[in-house]
């Protein structure tokens, strides 16, 4: 499992197994991840993005992967329709393709630059220590949290200036460029990382119901996060960044125009709010199955919303545009 909780088989059968493993429809909640961390950033995206970008969505897979290997022994009690379990797809297989992925990304981390790579294995800890160990511990939410916060900061980093990691060696050779990238990219990472933290604790009840409480606390959160991400736009200038090495242009000065972050914030808080509840009033598995799938989905426009409030409006559509494909594979592999 890796950014997004899954633990529950899909709604219908893909058309392949491995669709159904690397529940390949969440997918389209990574990129919105890395642009937003750019936004913040205070650059546009570029050739290195692209890299990271590339790099986290085989984290993400890798992740998937990991977590079915990691529960195959109660996915056969539970859940015996899985890939796995099922004899679809054997543990071997799995394990090879977490491990392969997960070398995928760190390699196209690596082209990204120093600053990527930094961060890419951090993240791949993350999630390997998560699926392996903590998955099933009160540490398991503020790990799946603090993956999507670094696939944020992943983001950020990969805009930073190229001349800022030339000629040195250790976190010293990352310099000041990479380090004020960072900065200005925390406080999107903490919000999409707060609503992963309550996303993450409904999940883990998804498959034996819960009560009311978890799916009202996600809701209340929802709320909070929302609330924030659409209050008017902060004054953002040029980050002096430009465009040699392939590190994106600069975005200009401008005040961000508060349409754009109110409406797609609203947008976020109508796709996750609902669900929520409907599991408050019925705990059900099916219920919070429901929530959970409508809380990842969510995280695509409040993605948009993070990139439109700091003055991107560019990026913030782009990360909409998902919304669509992301809805239609997700009838035919569950996101969870």
């Amino acid at each position: 499992m890796s950014f997004s909780p899954s633990s529950v088989s899909s709604a219908s059968s893909p058309s392949s197994p491995w669709w159904e493993l690397l529940r390949v429809s969440a997918l389209f909640s990574v990129p919105g991840d890395l642009l937003a961390g750019a936004a913040a950033a205070g650059a546009r995206p570029g050739r290195r993005t692209l890299l990271a970008t590339g790099s986290s969505l085989c984290l993400y897979e890798a992740g998937m992967a990991l977590n079915d290997w990691a529960d195959r022994d109660t996915d056969a009690v539970e859940r015996p329709g899985r890939p796995i379990p099922s004899g679809r797809i054997t543990p071997a297989a799995a394990l090879g393709a977490a491990a392969g992925l997960t070398g995928a990304g760190l390699a196209l981390a690596a082209a990204a630059g120093r600053p990527s790579l930094v961060t890419a294995t951090a993240l791949a800890a993350t999630v390997w220590a998560y699926d392996l160990h903590l998955k099933n511990t009160p540490a398991g939410p503020l790990a799946m949290a603090c993956a999507r916060a670094l696939d944020v900061l992943q983001g950020a980093g990969s805009v930073a200036p190229a001349g800022s990691v030339r000629g040195r060696r250790g976190l010293r050779g990352l310099g000041k460029g990479w380090g004020r990238a960072i900065g200005k990219a925390l406080p999107s990472a903490a919000l999409l990382g707060t609503h992963t933290f309550a996303v993450t604790t409904v999940s883990r009840h998804e498959a034996q119901g819960s009560s009311p409480a978890l799916p009202l606390a996600a809701l209340g959160v929802v709320a909070v996060v929302g609330g924030v991400v659409g209050g008017v736009g902060r004054v953002r200038g040029s980050s002096g960044f430009d465009s040699t090495g392939g590190t994106g242009s600069a975005l200009p000065k401008r005040h961000t125009r508060p349409l754009l972050p109110k409406a797609t914030a609203l947008l976020y808080i109508g796709t996750a709010a609902r669900p929520f509840f409907h599991a408050a009033l019925n705990p059900s598995p099916y219920l919070l199955q429901r929530a959970v799938g409508s809380g990842i989905r969510a995280m695509i426009p409040l993605q948009a919303a993070l990139a439109a409030r700091v003055g991107a409006p560019g990026t913030g559509a782009a990360v909409l545009a998902l919304v669509p494909a992301a809805r239609r594979l997700s009838r035919k592999v569950s996101p969870t």
